[in-house]
């Protein structure tokens, strides 16, 4: 009869730890591979470096456009830029000008 109480015990103890084990298995697989686990927190940092290199591009783009914007203001006119986009629009050249046409990047 001894033998069998100590036997349960034996099981019992571990039975729990097992059931333990497996808990914290199961949450720390889901703190690397979960929807914000360390995988996804991985992803989002590249993301995020990858959007800020973007957002910098843009923003140079958008600064060189506020530029030529600028100049193309009443107050402050460019004669070269306003002949620059005339002749754009019309497709006139003047016969003696050269042009070079560049590939594009």
């Amino acid at each position: 009869m001894v033998t069998r109480k100590r036997l349960r015990s034996f099981f019992t103890a571990l039975g729990l730890y097992a059931i333990a084990v497996l808990f914290v298995g199961y949450f720390a697989a889901n703190a690397f591979s979960g929807n914000h686990g360390l995988r996804a927190k991985q992803q989002l940092d590249e993301q995020i470096a990858e959007l800020s290199g973007e957002l910098g591009r843009t923003q140079q783009e958008r600064a060189q456009w506020e530029r030529r914007v600028s100049l193309l203001r009443s107050d402050r006119l460019d004669p070269d830029l306003l002949d620059e986009r005339a002749r754009a629009e019309l497709q006139y050249i003047h016969p003696r000008e050269v042009t070079l046409i560049l590939k594009p990047r």
